[in-house]
């Protein structure tokens, strides 16, 4: 009988818009984080790593990687699951989300490397700090900007 009571409460919840997003970012993070730990532990078992002639430490390059993976699974996961109504063309969304997302990305690095390089937080756990920190913003700006939501649509 108590599972007759989950299934409205489930669906109840996935009609909002917010909760979709915290979800759809959830799975995006969990790709990152994961992505994250195997590229730090298993690919770059380096401090550094020489690209391009540039140094760049293993946690940063990780960040890099990572992060990438995550635009492409929260862009897709955010376009038909949670702003599936919006009106802009698809390749205005992902410019948007890209934009966002680079933006993001320096906010990121720079919460990485003060939790890192300051705090001394082991990098695996600094990443998953400085992606929640900055996961309620996130919303109200892909909303507003990235798919061009409405605040009362008519």
């Amino acid at each position: 009988m108590a599972k007759s009571n989950r299934k409205p409460l489930i669906k109840k919840l996935l009609k909002n818009e917010m909760v979709r997003f915290f979800l759809s970012t959830g799975v995006g993070f969990i790709v990152d984080a994961l992505v994250y730990y195997f590229v730090y532990h298993y690919i770059f078992i380096t401090a550094e790593v020489k690209i391009l002639g540039f140094l760049i430490s293993r946690d940063v390059i990780s960040l890099i990687i990572s992060y990438s993976c995550c635009i492409v699974c929260n862009f897709l996961l955010t376009k038909y699951f949670v702003f599936a109504h919006s009106k802009l063309s698809s390749r205005n969304q992902f410019a948007r989300f890209f934009t966002v997302a680079f933006l993001g990305f320096f906010a990121n690095l720079l919460m990485l490397r003060l939790f890192v390089s300051i705090f001394k937080v082991y990098p695996p756990l600094a990443r998953i700090i400085a992606a929640l920190s900055l996961g309620v913003a996130s919303y109200f700006v892909h909303k507003f900007f990235s798919f061009n939501i409405k605040r009362n649509p008519k």
